[in-house]
């Protein structure tokens, strides 16, 4: 073999294995953000064929493939036209990614199978009697195509260990729960307001009773036993757990690890549709926590909610409402008055009334304490002492936050949005001084009413800013519908490719006492860019 050929292959080699692994880690880590399910991520890769599974580079390593079979081509060549061919890998690395690859022990497993699978697809093409250049092109060729479906296939393979992995944290959770007779279980579940309602109950509780929370949004079976098995002590005298849904069947997986002695349902919306199908799925999934509920334990609705409200129908257990809307219910928020700073409301309880005040903004808020304050009384604490719990209460990050940033106003409300959540925001956006900017990609997973949703969201957008920053031109589309049929002028639309260009446009448009509203930040995945 001549020098300068020895040259050329390994460039070509060098160069179609940085790709492929590039490649495959893409991959990876779209598995991971789609919370290595399988089912979804399948589908995400349908929806990137031509975009991120399928390159030109394909066709053209193909057609140098055809090539070594039929033609006398020199080999230098065709190995300096395959490197030219896969030598970019741009496409497949994410500049500032929100949520970076995180090599976990699962992620590293699944890694290893991963590239086992690889070595076999690159190896396929030795069993078929080519030249030894074709079956090295064909090999990184097959390879590079195909590690999606890697991905995909080391998924099903790694499956049984994952499971068996599952069912031990599962049994370690349970058996830790089952010597604590004396600890008692606070459930939430619902579309929306979990993580608020639970850090209320959290920040009232805890003034007299040691109290275990998950943090953030843990709400996965998972997330639970991770919080059980590592941070339950013997002092603890409530679990408070946030319990997640997308598909039938995940309230009751998550009951069989921790079944609850008060159960809170804050609310039953659109929220993963797409997955559950229909609004009364989604009840019924909603609900079914109430049927793990101990059978002296006490449920708390949410009384301004009619499917919550139905939920009590045929219950043996203590049910309590609360409403923040002026219907009946035991525990109601009357005289509420919102502003910048928060909201000031009287809480109505029998024969008591007693003022509260909360830094938390939006109306939603309100109703999300009234949750807490039901849970509070519960466990013996008087509207005066809560009430203070209150006043302490910080706002939980990326959820209607303010911060201050080189004399801009900033309202982070990035974490998700929903509709009930994304008009409150922009409702207390509309509330401020100054100029008013909202920078938004919409709302996502809400089924076949997306587009309505989002289209209507554009409409409650207009009344209550000066500027709308879209996020992704195609997902914003009905927002933008929704601006201009409201009569918001198309000159203060501005559509951007990624939320890295909308901070470029809010640095570069913004000033001194302004005010910006990030509404929502969707995963990697969902880049339009």
């Amino acid at each position: 073999m001549s020098g300068f050929l020895a040259i050329s292959l390994i460039v070509a080699v060098s160069f179609s294995v940085w790709r492929m692994v590039r490649r495959t880690r893409f991959f990876l880590h779209s598995f991971q953000l789609h919370g290595y399910a399988s089912r979804p991520f399948g589908a995400w890769l349908r929806g990137q064929l031509s975009d991120s599974v399928i390159r030109v580079s394909h066709a053209l390593g193909l057609l140098l493939i055809l090539l070594s079979i039929w033609t006398s081509a020199p080999n230098w060549l065709l190995f300096l036209l395959w490197a030219g061919t896969f030598a970019s890998s741009r496409r497949y690395r994410r500049d500032r990614p929100k949520k970076p690859l995180s090599w976990t022990a699962r992620m590293k497993r699944l890694g290893a199978i991963t590239g086992a699978c690889l070595v076999g697809f690159i190896s396929m093409p030795s069993l078929v009697s080519f030249s030894a250049t074709t079956q090295l092109l064909s090999g990184l060729w097959l390879g590079d195509l195909l590690s999606p479906i890697a991905v995909w296939l080391a998924a099903q393979l790694a499956f049984p260990v994952e499971k068996r992995i599952r069912e031990g944290f599962k049994k370690q959770a349970r058996s830790r729960i089952a010597v604590r007779p004396d600890l008692e279980v606070i459930a939430i579940t619902g579309s929306y307001g979990k993580t608020s309602v639970k850090f209320a109950i959290r920040e009232i509780l805890s003034q007299r009773y040691p109290t275990l929370a998950t943090p953030g949004s843990f709400n996965t079976p998972m997330g639970i036993c991770r919080v059980v098995n590592n941070n339950l002590t013997d002092e603890h005298r409530f679990a408070v757990l946030e319990m997640g849904m997308r598909h039938p069947g995940d309230i009751a997986e998550l009951c069989e690890i921790v079944s609850p002695n008060i159960a809170v349902i804050t609310s039953v919306g659109v929220a993963h549709m797409e997955s559950m199908g229909s609004i009364e799925a989604i009840a019924a999934e909603k609900g079914s926590l109430l049927t793990y509920l101990a059978s002296d334990g006490v449920a708390i609705l949410n009384g301004d909610d009619d499917r919550v409200l139905d939920m009590q129908r045929g219950m043996s257990q203590k049910v309590i409402t609360v409403s923040a809307s002026g219907r009946s219910a035991d525990f109601r928020a009357v005289d509420i008055r919102y502003d910048t700073n928060g909201a000031q409301f009287d809480v109505l309880w029998k024969d008591e009334r007693v003022p509260f005040t909360t830094r938390l903004l939006g109306s939603h808020n309100v109703l999300n304490i009234l949750m807490a304050i039901a849970v509070g009384h519960v466990a013996d604490l008087s509207l005066r002492q809560m009430s203070h719990a209150i006043a302490r209460l910080e706002p939980i990050e990326h959820r209607l936050e303010i911060k201050e940033r080189g004399g801009l106003i900033v309202i982070d409300d990035a974490f998700n949005s929903n509709p009930v959540g994304a008009a409150g925001a922009v409702e207390v956006l509309g509330k401020f001084e100054g100029r008013r900017v909202i920078v938004t990609p919409g709302m996502i997973e809400l089924g076949a009413e997306e587009h309505a949703l989002n289209r209507a969201f554009g409409g409650q957008i207009a009344s209550n800013v000066d500027d709308a920053v879209l996020v992704g031109p195609e997902r914003t589309r009905p927002i933008a519908e929704g601006l201009i049929s409201a009569g918001f002028p198309e000159s203060r639309i501005h559509v951007v490719k990624s939320l890295f260009d909308a901070q470029d446009w809010v640095a570069s448009n913004l000033a001194h006492g302004d005010v910006v509203l990030f509404e929502n930040d969707l995963p990697d995945q969902f880049n339009e860019s």
